[in-house]
């Protein structure tokens, strides 16, 4: 038997409408004792996922607000359990009072993503939907919240529940010629599945090589911003977050450790990371901002260097040019032209270099072209692409054992080597889906929920 749990699952804060969320094999007659419809029928009767009239009453009886209600009973809802939606008027205390009511009537307080958590377990969704849920309501920008509606919709699901389906197969004939030698089963010949373990490894490769696409979607640029002090990474930092994010003075070492703020530039999501000038200190704790700094260049994504263009170079300078030359993506920004030009664009080593006035706002528009040529290419928003770290971890462990059982068959080993491999890979490829997943993750996952959810 399911316990009722109820929760509001619209958050605390004042809106125009406000919902309270109850499922569980109850949770029609706990709902029961705690409204009153307007045909006066029992909820009892009311028929499926129509929208009702009703009085909500708190725990001494008192009418407190005019609602909606909705039933959905199983197995067709959300949960795969009896269902049953408040839709109030978005007042808090109405809410908070409208809650203590239900636990009065029977329910329990839900616990963090619990009702997606039953909506798995009862198999309505398969983990890669569970997981797009939070990854959904998290989204901040149109292109996160299409690829997580896309994973919860199944498309995610739909390219892996094949291969761990060939996997399963593959498996289950040897078992089965090995159980029950005397029954007709076709022999089992390793060679016979050779090109569809491969063809499932290539398949499984394919996916994973999106991820760096996907974290980029669904996480944004990791970008540093590094130069020596007082060259304007502050002002940069604040013109692109368009406030004063940072403190900016004129006194060098003011930025002591890294500082970070999410901005759209251009199409693209930047994390920017503002970091302390990086240069020799005696201060303790400055040079301990200067470390982390020149973790962060070699953590992100992309690397802007600014320097002060109405300044010669400087001994620093070139130091943390060498520091940056190394990344994959990194672009010179030569900063103050309002105040001179003593640096050109053929000083720095880098492939792009932008003249620019943080102060004054320009050149941001020409950064902005760059960093999307960059990073805002054709990226696929429809769910087909990885965007979880602990599912690419899975696959990625999959695709290695599926790489190790073919070196076994081309080797000749015998199958039962070459299948402790595939079993390796089939259950590396249940805990992305939650076919083979522990409770202990599972637990993990769904604590990132809110209660509600």
């Amino acid at each position: 038997m399911s316990h009722t749990i109820a929760a509001i699952s619209t958050g605390n804060q004042v809106s125009a409408i406000g919902i309270i969320r109850l499922t569980g094999d109850d949770c029609i007659a706990v709902a029961d004792k705690v409204i009153t419809l307007n045909s006066k029928k029992s909820l009892m009767e009311v028929p499926n996922r129509k929208l009702l009239l009703a009085d909500l009453h708190d725990k001494e009886g008192r009418t407190i607000d005019a609602c909606c209600i909705i039933v959905s009973r199983a197995p067709h809802s959300y949960t795969g359990e009896d269902t049953v939606e408040f839709h109030c008027h978005g007042s808090p205390a109405v809410l908070a009072a409208g809650l203590d009511a239900l636990y009065l009537a029977g329910a329990r307080p839900a616990k963090r993503g619990e009702f997606t958590k039953r909506a798995f377990l009862n198999g309505k969704l398969d983990l890669t939907q569970a997981e797009a849920v939070i990854d959904l309501i998290e989204a901040d920008t149109a292109e996160a919240a299409a690829n997580a509606a896309g994973q919860v919709g199944g498309v995610l699901q739909k390219k892996l529940a094949p291969i761990y389906d060939d996997l399963t197969n593959l498996c289950s004939h040897f078992h089965a010629v090995l159980d029950y030698p005397d029954e007709d089963i076709e022999d089992f010949g390793m060679e016979n599945y050779a090109d569809t373990l491969q063809d499932n490894a290539n398949a499984l490769n394919s996916l994973l090589k999106t991820y760096g696409q996907g974290k980029i979607l669904r996480q944004g640029v990791a970008a540093a911003i590094v130069g020596r002090p007082n060259v304007g990474k502050s002002s940069l930092l604040n013109a692109l977050a368009g406030y004063d994010r940072v403190i900016v003075t004129d006194i060098p070492g003011t930025t002591r450790d890294t500082v970070e703020e999410t901005v759209m530039l251009g199409k693209t999501r930047l994390r920017l990371i503002d970091t302390a000038g990086i240069r020799e200190t005696a201060d303790t704790v400055e040079a301990i901002g200067v470390e982390r700094s020149k973790k962060a260049v070699s953590d992100a994504d992309l690397v802007l260097f600014v320097c002060d263009g109405s300044q010669p170079l400087t001994k620093e300078d070139s130091e943390i040019i060498k520091l940056c030359k190394g990344h994959q993506k990194a672009i010179g920004l030569i900063n103050k032209t309002d105040l001179g030009n003593a640096v050109t664009a053929d000083m720095l080593p880098f492939d792009t270099v932008i003249s620019i006035c943080a102060k004054e706002n320009q050149g941001l528009s020409e950064l902005a072209a760059v960093v999307d040529t960059m990073f805002a290419g054709d990226v696929p928003c429809d769910g087909s692409i990885l965007t979880n770290t602990r599912q690419y971890d899975a696959c990625r462990r999959a695709f290695d054992a599926m790489n190790r059982s073919i070196d076994a068959l081309n080797l000749g080993l015998t199958p039962d080597a070459v299948l402790t491999d595939v079993e390796e890979a089939m259950e590396a490829m249940g805990e992305v889906t939650g076919a083979t997943v522990r409770e202990d993750i599972t637990a993990r996952i769904f604590e990132r929920f809110c209660v509600g959810k």
